[in-house]
């Protein structure tokens, strides 16, 4: 039978950033998958990783650039960026961003490997 996700569970984030996420370890104790709705606010950005799962990230509104060793990528709403794992990436929203975040595996602060 489906099970029905009823609500997301709010991860704190710093600066400001709010993380709604319905599937994954928190909140549905899923490991092979998270699915995340993020809002970040303007001037946000984090340290770069180099996580071992691969991110798809799908901007509904706003602007992402997307860092990576090739230089940076705007992802602008209604485009979607792929991260594939060990891949260096850092992520920030200059004028802010809603979006949405799948990670495959799902993801682990174990596992992303951000820079220190």
């Amino acid at each position: 039978m489906p099970r029905l996700i009823e609500a997301p569970t709010r991860i704190p984030v710093p600066q400001g950033k709010i993380l709604d996420e319905y599937i994954g370890r928190v909140n549905s104790g899923d490991s092979h998958t998270s699915i995340a709705h993020m809002r970040s606010p303007a001037g946000w950005s984090e340290p770069g990783q180099r996580p071992d799962f691969e991110e798809f990230t799908l901007v509904l509104s706003g602007e992402m650039i997307v860092e990576h060793e090739a230089g940076a990528t705007h992802v602008k709403a209604g485009q979607a960026i792929v991260a594939k794992p060990g891949e260096w990436v850092r992520y920030s929203t200059p004028q802010g961003a809603e979006y949405v975040a799948i990670c495959l595996p799902a993801f682990s602060i174990d596992t992303v490997h951000r820079d220190s």
